[in-house]
């Protein structure tokens, strides 16, 4: 007979498996063009894309990808750099550099196939005019640690940047350029993905100021400059430059929802997905998340058990501890906490690219006993989540899930179990 933890891993890898390149993206392929092809790209998942469209390409095609240190696959046409995530570094910075000067000269019978996932908006960070690298760093450092959500931080990140907000795709008119977008952030909007470098932008400089005076973060003199004084401005909707670029969404956190529901239903489980953009603080979120599993536990309400609570998108961590943490085992910690080992409730959650935080660990599992056997090894669960320290606290009771690189990225997935009885 399936465990509950069985099947909760069994939906996570349901999840991640409907997001595969290989599965998804040979559908979106366009006709071969006149002139050349050059594939181009940025984000976790974006070698795996490569790979996929290398395997389904019927003509000549070369190009440039940067991935995460550890998510390369082996490509004969398309070279794969490797660079770092979450905090840029040099590799990443001469990767955008290089990937601007092959676009550089293209004609309009050529074509430009852009694979981006997430990630990518710290894999290409070529700093803006006046901002250094070390620069970004610190920025990128600061919001991270802030509590803001991803629009408001890929809204600095794109006007402060030399090729996001929708300047990679300048670079390549007039040829014409199609976007293959894998989704990993609430709504979907390609402009947030990877902080849309081939896409246009709707924020302003004004709007990264306020996201910058709204959670205080400290801007040196010549990335303050970029903002305050209109240079740092992204391409808008109508600029003449995208007007030969087409976006195609080939993965989203909603099917990797769909299909840990198809997999709940085929062992007999009602399924309920409450939403694929969910936001806020991770532990706020866990609190609400064990209310409803609760309601479900005593009233049988919105459903009967056995049921499983499905939901997507990316929560927030303000961080103030010390500790290893990511925002998917903040929120499983927080969710425990508030269930207080109530029976029957199991739950589980990661980052559908096996990294959560700054670890190699892709989130945790919960159960009953979670709590218990937490005392009993001498851990302190509300000090834990106070520290940030929620990859501590699950590592030391063995229930971190680890996957590895998956090739994919279609954010947190959560699933929260409600048992009969």
């Amino acid at each position: 007979m399936t465990s509950p933890r069985e099947l909760l891993r069994a939906m996570f890898a349901a999840a991640v498996d409907a997001a595969q390149p290989g599965l998804c993206l040979p559908r979106f392929l366009p006709d071969p063009p006149r002139g050349r092809t050059l594939v181009i790209g940025a984000g976790k998942a974006s070698a795996a894309m490569a790979r996929a469209l290398e395997q389904h390409w019927p003509g000549a095609l070369s190009g440039l990808v940067v991935t995460r240190y550890g998510h390369a696959v082996p490509c004969e046409r398309i070279e794969i750099v490797e660079a770092a995530h979450p905090l840029p570094d040099a590799a990443g910075c001469a990767a955008a550099q290089r990937m601007l000067a092959r676009v550089a000269g293209l004609g309009a019978d050529d074509l430009v196939i852009c694979l981006i996932s997430g990630g990518g908006s710290a894999l290409l960070p070529l700093p803006g005019a006046g901002v250094s690298l070390e620069h970004k760093q610190a920025i990128n450092r600061d919001l991270l640690q802030s509590g803001a959500t991803i629009a408001e931080m890929n809204c600095v990140r794109r006007h402060l940047s030399a090729i996001k907000g929708g300047r990679l795709a300048a670079a390549c008119h007039p040829a014409r350029v199609v976007n293959l977008l894998i989704s990993d952030v609430p709504g979907d909007n390609p402009m947030d993905i990877a902080s849309g470098p081939t896409v246009a932008d709707f924020t302003t400089c004004a709007d990264a100021l306020a996201v910058v005076r709204r959670y205080g973060i400290e801007l040196p003199g010549g990335a303050r400059a970029l903002l305050e004084s209109g240079a740092g401005e992204t391409l808008k909707l109508g600029d003449p430059r995208l007007a030969g670029v087409s976006t195609h969404l080939v993965a989203t956190p909603q099917m990797a929802l769909e299909a840990a529901a198809g997999l709940a239903r085929a062992a007999g489980i009602t399924p309920v997905i409450l939403g694929n953009s969910l936001e806020g603080e991770a532990r706020d979120v866990g609190k609400v998340m064990a209310a409803i599993a609760l309601q479900v536990r005593r009233h049988g309400q919105p459903v009967k058990p056995p049921c499983v609570l499905l939901s997507g998108g990316e929560t927030t961590v303000t961080v103030r501890g010390n500790g290893r943490g990511g925002r998917n085992v903040e929120y499983l910690l927080s969710l425990a906490l508030a269930l207080d080992g109530v029976p029957g409730i199991y739950g589980v959650a990661g980052d559908t690219d096996g990294v959560d935080g700054l670890e190699e660990i892709a989130g945790a599992f919960i159960g009953p006993d979670t709590l218990s056997r937490a005392w009993a090894h001498g851990l302190r669960p509300h000090d834990s989540l106070d520290n940030n320290d929620a990859h501590g606290f699950f590592e030391a009771l063995g229930d971190s899930l680890v996957t590895g690189p998956t090739l994919t990225n279609v954010n947190d997935f959560r699933a929260v179990l409600v048992g009969e009885g």
